[in-house]
């Protein structure tokens, strides 16, 4: 018998970033699976390329009560006709209306997947908001499940999800990482290293500080450019390569970036492909995360997994993955000259660099593989399902994408 699992997401990025993998898992298992996420253009290609039907709800990412009551009742109609057995929801907006939609609705399991602490990032009445829409999430979910042990305390500190319905699945993760078909620094060549080096104008034996995230303030760009600016002056053949969008919200300060894009030792990239992300990670000798709050990053676990030591911030999520003076190295949030002085002393120290880039790889292999991931949350789904006393899934064949696959599963329906 198949079980019909509905995910719900605000955008379809969410799904592509942290699904992939786990949806092909699943239906292995004998889950049918549904996606539903406001429109855009990625859903008809995430309905080919994994399988599933999606059904396109308008929902805002911002404040908006009226959108958001409309959105509400999209939902509830969608699941009223569509009866899914479990409705798994994440991302600050989907994940609330999701629950509520589904208590209504009467789905019998609802689980609410919290990828970080919104309510850190933000003051006023806009912090209230936030944290009203988390305790919502939470109270009508089953079931909610943290992405890390620190998120977790958070919420439960901050008395937005009790400590009894909370739970986090191993050592934590979103989708785990693939740490033996992708980044793994043994399926690298070595050429394509060195061409993509010329490309970017570093010198062959340059020594490069990698960063990877959003450009925003809240990822810490202000404290990066100070760091670099203490480090460049005494380092003539050190080089800082960025990758990442610059985004309009919580925007870096003008003249920050302006410093940044004008200097001749600092390479800026916009997007890279995932598949093309280990020949950035073999350029870098170690990675600065200065962020302020993160859910449980991936770039620190990629890295790891690519022998690349971290040097991040002592917040939630980086304290769940980097294992302070062991894989990499802690120092306190919004201190430019804290990082500026971790990140010296890898440059200083090949060969420390080499042993928490090491022992970071074994802590990716050991804790954080993407089948250890979705073991635990199946295992969950069926612990859930029991309790509720609905139907179980049935292991089916295995899918094979390379195969036709059904017309009306991979559909994109507007709603």
């Amino acid at each position: 018998m198949s079980v019909k699992l509905v995910h719900v997401a605000t955008i379809p990025l969410t799904i592509s970033l942290f699904l992939r993998g786990q949806i092909p898992f699943m239906q292995n298992r004998g889950f049918e699976i549904s996606v539903v996420c406001s429109p855009a253009p990625e859903s008809d290609e995430i309905a080919a390329r994994e399988g599933v039907r999606v059904y396109e709800v308008p929902m805002v990412r911002g404040i908006a009560p009226l959108a958001d009551l409309l959105s509400l009742v999209r939902l509830w109609l969608l699941f009223r006709r569509i009866k899914p057995d479990v409705v798994h929801s994440s991302t600050p907006k989907a994940g609330p209306l999701a629950m509520v939609a589904g208590f209504f609705a009467g789905v019998p399991v609802r689980i609410y997947t919290l990828r970080g602490v919104m309510v850190d990032r933000r003051t006023g009445l806009a912090r209230q908001v936030l944290r009203m829409m988390e305790w919502i999430g939470c109270r009508f979910a089953d079931q909610v499940v943290a992405v890390s042990r620190s998120v977790a305390e958070v919420i439960v500190r901050g008395g937005m999800c009790s400590e009894r319905k909370i739970v986090v699945l191993g050592r934590g993760s979103s989708n785990g990482v693939d740490a033996e078909h992708l980044f793994n620094p043994a399926l690298v060549d070595s050429n394509e290293v060195s061409g993509l080096r010329t490309a970017c104008r570093i010198p062959a034996d340059a020594t490069v500080i990698g960063f990877i995230g959003r450009i925003v303030h809240g990822k810490g760009i202000v404290e990066l450019g100070a760091a670099w600016r203490n480090i460049r002056d005494r380092r003539d053949n050190t080089f800082l390569l960025i990758i990442g969008p610059e985004e309009p919200q919580d925007p870096v300060p003008e003249e920050v970036l302006a410093q940044l894009k004008a200097d001749p030792r600092v390479v800026m990239v916009d997007l890279v492909p995932r598949e093309k992300m280990p020949l950035y990670y073999r350029l870098m000798d170690v990675i600065a995360f200065p962020t302020y709050s993160e859910g449980l990053p991936n770039v620190p676990l990629e890295a790891a997994a690519m022998k690349v030591p971290v040097v991040a911030t002592r917040v939630t999520g980086c304290v769940d993955v980097v294992a302070d003076s062991v894989t990499g190295t802690l120092v306190p949030v919004a201190n430019a000259d804290a990082l500026a002085a971790a990140l010296d002393a890898y440059l200083d120290d090949p060969d420390l660099r080499l042993r928490h880039g090491s022992a970071g790889r074994n802590l990716v292999l050991r804790e954080f593989r993407p089948e250890t991931v979705w073991q635990s949350l199946y295992e969950r789904y069926m612990y859930l399902l029991r309790r509720k006393g609905g139907p179980l899934p049935e292991p089916v064949a295995v899918v094979d994408r390379g195969k036709d696959v059904p017309a009306s599963s991979t559909a994109t329906e507007r709603t």
